[in-house]
């Protein structure tokens, strides 16, 4: 598994003539590093001198900044497996109209799979961003630079997932399923520059 991988052995893998891991699972991991770094900020507002008003909030950050990073660790795995079975779709016979057909639905289904996957780290990532925006404004202001860096991260994580998910959409032939996703995927890309924009406008040095 990818995400296994030491950090040494998954850049190399990354680099290698392997397809995979690639910006999918690269969008996945900037997600996981966004919600590392705000699970870290809050971590050290824990029992600090100076913000005991925000104690309370500090346990509800970690445990969802925790739930994110184990899920786009996951992701990691996900969008190299979903690319392998469009390849593997691919590669089906196509000697016979019956065969051309089978294989014609095998690769439909792979690019909708392959599309939806980094979608929905495209989805969760910004939703990460509302936590990171609240460490930014309530946790250990030592920290408030790492804070920046995960909006950073997070944004990074939705609008190369995007990239994922609009470079699939052109081997789908569904065009109800294209036409929704491509709306989403506008809406989401929108909302992630906005979102930057805001949390990075509260880090004050």
């Amino acid at each position: 598994m990818l995400a296994q991988k030491s950090i040494a052995e998954f850049l190399n893998e990354t680099a290698s003539s392997s397809p995979v891991p690639g910006g999918g699972s690269i969008a996945a991991l900037s997600g996981a590093i966004a919600a590392a770094l705000t699970e870290m900020v809050a971590n050290l507002t824990v029992g600090k001198k100076g913000y005991e008003n925000v104690q309370e909030d500090m346990p509800s950050i970690i445990k969802i900044t925790e739930e994110y990073r184990h899920s786009f660790i996951r992701d990691i795995d996900e969008d190299a497996e979903s690319f392998n079975k469009f390849m593997i779709a691919l590669k089906m016979p196509k000697s016979s109209e019956e065969e051309i057909k089978i294989r014609k639905e095998a690769i439909e289904k792979a690019s909708k799979e392959a599309a939806l996957v980094p979608l929905k780290v495209a989805k969760d990532a910004l939703k990460l961003m509302d936590t990171v925006e609240e460490i930014v404004i309530k946790g250990n202001k030592n920290a408030i630079t790492d804070g920046a860096v995960a909006a950073m991260m997070a944004r990074t994580a939705v609008l190369s997932a995007l990239y994922n998910v609009k470079i699939n959409l052109l081997s789908i032939k569904d065009e109800m399923f294209v036409h929704k996703i491509s709306k989403e995927v506008e809406e989401i890309e929108g909302k992630a520059l906005e979102r930057e924009k805001e949390i990075l406008s509260k880090v004050v040095l």
